[in-house]
């Protein structure tokens, strides 16, 4: 009984294991590329993406494109006296060995110029450009509105059993 327990769990948590997409580009791994679903009539949206660098090849982030939006910039969050503010950043460093997140309320990609609103379950096309590492295609799934996470189903980060509730609001895109 145990052993048909433990494979039905295992069978259980693939679906899990292989939603976590991932791309590689010489020593950046891309993980989990997502973005959230807009509104009718915006012409912004956010998109997230977790940077991972082997140990011996750090790059940087330079820029990014999509077959949704006209132009995307690398953004950051930044709390200037007291305001979150967003503003555009010319790359993003991602360290040797390190892991950079772009998530709402941090660095982010802002698809500017959208040519029609992002919808829950459709599937973004990303295409990043790394200094050393050159260009990945990239596919991630559009989340709800408001969420603050890829597997944030219940949008506005709300908990779920297992999950606590996500932290700070972060700008809405």
């Amino acid at each position: 009984m145990k052993r048909i327990a433990g494979f039905v769990f295992g069978l259980l948590m693939l679906p899990v294991a292989a939603d976590a997409q991932e791309f590689k580009a010489g020593g950046i791994t891309v993980i989990a590329p997502w973005a959230r679903a807009t509104p009718g009539g915006a012409k912004v949206g956010g998109a997230y993406l977790e940077l991972k660098a082997s140990a011996a090849a750090g790059d940087r982030l330079v820029s990014a494109t999509s077959t949704a939006a006209g132009t995307v910039e690398i953004h950051e969050h930044i709390n200037e006296g007291g305001v979150m503010k967003m503003r555009r950043v010319d790359g993003l460093a991602v360290p040797g060995g390190a892991s950079v997140m772009l998530k709402p309320g941090g660095y982010h990609l802002m698809l500017m110029d959208l040519k029609q609103p992002l919808e829950q379950g459709d599937k973004l096309q990303l295409t990043l450009t790394f200094e050393k590492a050159g260009s990945v295609a990239v596919e991630g799934l559009v989340a709800p509105l408001g969420a603050m996470a890829a597997d944030d189903d219940a949008g506005q980060g709300a908990s779920r059993p297992g999950k606590p509730p996500a932290k700070g609001g972060g700008h809405k895109h």
